[in-house]
């Protein structure tokens, strides 16, 4: 019978998320529309705006229903001088499901809504593709190896074209995410990359290299946030269901050294080796920092 209502709970606690979406994707979809017939810039921007609200108000009653869902135990370290009308390129180590939830969480006005770069074609995804844009995602395009081998003239066209998806932020403070390790961390993954880690995958560059090369003027300091999980890794279904979450979010703020805006990533070997060589003393401090949060707990 426990493990019945437990199912019942996920259900139910579920049904009430997808509700609340639909409720606030109606108007964004409706003013996503609006937005999209309508080229005047200073409508845009006012749009966009409101598109934001939603978008913030979608996340706190998320918030408030996870919340009453189960026991939970959320803490998060982040210091005092986050602001909204800041550039922060935010960085993650990404451990869990609902590492964006918890991140949403936790960052929710307290800087400006997080936002992905997400590939040229996801934008014609059905309602999807509209709302991203909508909410100004960063659309970037992507050549691969093979292509470029055979239109070698299209070589620096996607990061041209990238950078110019981004010029509708300097009007607009911005957080720009990227899980730098590509993908969930898992002890199998761990050990069959060989990566020097206890808790965490070899860092990837590239993201951050689209990032800086597109909006790195702007950003006014990288937000190094790291996620511990003291009790193992949840899950989305099993927070429904009402399972003890426990979670450590701390967020670190740092300079943007201007040796990192000067480079080419693409064409510059040197560049791209010192890029690696900074990732690489940021993900050996983030580890030995998530040995000593979970030796707090």
């Amino acid at each position: 019978m426990k493990a019945i209502l437990r199912q019942v709970r996920g259900v139910i606690v579920l049904g009430v998320l997808i509700v609340n979406t639909v409720t606030w994707f109606i108007p964004l979809f409706t003013l996503a529309i609006v937005k999209l017939v309508i080229p005047v810039t200073r409508v845009r921007r006012g749009l966009t705006r409101v598109l934001m609200t939603f978008a913030e108000n979608w996340v706190s009653v998320n918030t408030m229903i996870l919340a009453g869902s189960g026991s939970r135990n959320w803490s998060a370290q982040l210091g005092d001088e986050l602001r909204r009308d800041r550039w922060y390129l935010v960085i993650a180590n990404h451990q869990s499901s609902i590492d964006i939830a918890v991140l949403q969480t936790v960052l929710n006005r307290r800087i400006p809504m997080l936002k992905f770069f997400v590939k040229q074609e996801l934008i014609w995804l059905p309602l999807l593709g509209i709302a991203w844009w909508a909410l100004d995602m960063p659309f970037m395009k992507r050549y691969s190896p093979s292509y470029l081998a055979k239109h070698p003239e299209k070589k620096g066209k996607d990061m041209e074209a990238t950078r110019k998806a981004c010029e509708k932020f300097h009007d607009s403070p911005t957080s720009v995410i990227n899980f730098v390790e590509g993908t969930r961390f898992s002890e199998q993954k761990r050990d069959a990359r060989n990566s020097p880690y206890t808790h965490l995958l070899q860092p990837r560059a590239g993201g951050i290299a689209i990032a800086m090369s597109s909006m790195g003027d702007l950003f006014d300091a990288i937000l190094d946030v790291t996620l511990v999980y003291p009790h193992g890794v949840p899950t989305f279904w099993g927070m429904c269901c009402g399972d003890y979450v426990r979670v450590i979010v701390d967020v670190q703020e740092r300079p943007i050294a201007s040796d990192l805006l000067a480079g080419d990533y693409t064409n510059d070997r040197e560049f791209r080796r010192e890029l690696h060589r900074w990732l690489t003393r940021i993900w050996h401090e983030k580890d030995a920092r998530m040995s000593s949060l979970k030796l707090r707990t």
